[in-house]
C-alpha cells in the first residue's frame, strides 16, 4: 500500500528527501495529538519538480519584479491578465476596498484607476503584503507566476504531470496534495486509469475563478473514500472552500475550513498536517 505527497511551489533548489521527512514528520505530529500512527508496511511516494517549475521560470523569463513590465510580450500580457484576475479575488476576499487602493496608488491619470491597469494591482499586491499576516509580496508574486505557468502552458503542465504520474502506482491507496500540487495531483488523478480511493488536498488554489476555468469540465476523480479538503480561512491561496459554489461536482468535496495553520503565511505543509482533523483523514485512507 502507497501513500503519494505532491508538493506545491517555490520547492526548487531544496533537498527532496528532506522535504519527505518534513511532511512525515509534521504528519506523525498530527497523528500522535489524535492518538493515532501510521500504520507498518506504508511506502511513501515524494516526486519532486521544484527544479524542473524554476527552468521553465526562467525559460520563459517572466520578470522576478513585478515592476518591470515587457513591451510586446505576448507571454507576459496573458500572464498580465491572469494575475489581474487572481490578485482581485484576494483583495475582495481580504476586505480591501477601492478606496483603500486609490490611497495606495496615489495620484495618477484617472485612465489608470482601473483592474485593467497593471499600477492598480500592484497597489492591491502591496496592500496584501501590508494587512495579510506572514504574507509577503514575494509570496504572491511567485504563487501567481508558478501557477500561471503551470495552468497556461502546455510544455510546464506536461512535464510535471509526468513526473507526479511517474509514481503514482497500482497500489496508491492515498494522495496528499498541497497549494499547486492540488492543481497537479488534480490533473494527474483525472487522467489516470484508476480511481485512487482518497484525495486530501490542504492549502488549495483550485476553487479561483482564475484557474478553476482552466479545469473545465471540472469533475471528482476520486474512488470511493471520496475527496477531502482542509483549508485555513487566513490562507491566501485557499480563498475558498472546494464547495458547491466554486467547485461543484458530484460527489461533493468535503471541506474543512476549521485548520489553523501556525506557519508564518498561514499556508505551510507543515501547519496543515500537523492539525488533528487532517491527519486522522489521511490515516483513515489505510
Amino acid at each position: 500500500m502507497r501513500l503519494l505527497l505532491v508538493h506545491g511551489r517555490s520547492q526548487g533548489g531544496k533537498d527532496p528527501v528532506k522535504l519527505k521527512a518534513e511532511w512525515l514528520d509534521a504528519l506523525g505530529k498530527g497523528l500522535q495529538k489524535a492518538g493515532l500512527a501510521m500504520p507498518a508496511g506504508i511506502d511513501v511516494d515524494f516526486p519532486f519538480y521544484g527544479d524542473r517549475l524554476d527552468e521553465f521560470v526562467r525559460q520563459f523569463e517572466l520578470p522576478a519584479d513585478p515592476a518591470i513590465v515587457p513591451k510586446g510580450s505576448p507571454v507576459f500580457d496573458e500572464f498580465a491578465e491572469f494575475r489581474r484576475e487572481i490578485v482581485d479575488d484576494m483583495r475582495i476576499q481580504a476586505g480591501i476596498t477601492e478606496a483603500q487602493i486609490r490611497a495606495e496608488m496615489g495620484p495618477v491619470p484617472a485612465a489608470e484607476k482601473g483592474i485593467e491597469n497593471w499600477g492598480w494591482v500592484q497597489a492591491i499586491v502591496r496592500l496584501l503584503d501590508r494587512h495579510l499576516t506572514g504574507v509577503s509580496q514575494t509570496t504572491i508574486e511567485v504563487f501567481l507566476r508558478d501557477v500561471y505557468l503551470y495552468v497556461k502552458r502546455d510544455v510546464v503542465r506536461n512535464a510535471l504531470d509526468a513526473i507526479v504520474a511517474d509514481m503514482l502506482k497500482p497500489d496508491t491507496a492515498l494522495v496528499v496534495g498541497h497549494s499547486l500540487g492540488t492543481v497537479v495531483a488534480y490533473n494527474v488523478l483525472g487522467a489516470a486509469a484508476q480511481r485512487i480511493p482518497l484525495y486530501v488536498t490542504v492549502g488549495s488554489p483550485l476553487g479561483i475563478r482564475a484557474i478553476r476555468k482552466t479545469l473545465v469540465p471540472i469533475r471528482n476523480p476520486v474512488g470511493n473514500k471520496g475527496w477531502y479538503n482542509a483549508y485555513d480561512e487566513h490562507d491566501i491561496v485557499s480563498l475558498y472552500p472546494l464547495d458547491k459554489d466554486n467547485f461543484d461536482v458530484n460527489p461533493a468535496i468535503a471541506n474543512n475550513g476549521t485548520v489553523q495553520n501556525w506557519t508564518d503565511n498561514r499556508h505551510g505543509i507543515a501547519g496543515y498536517l500537523d492539525d488533528v482533523n487532517v491527519a486522522k483523514t489521511i490515516r483513515s485512507g489505510f
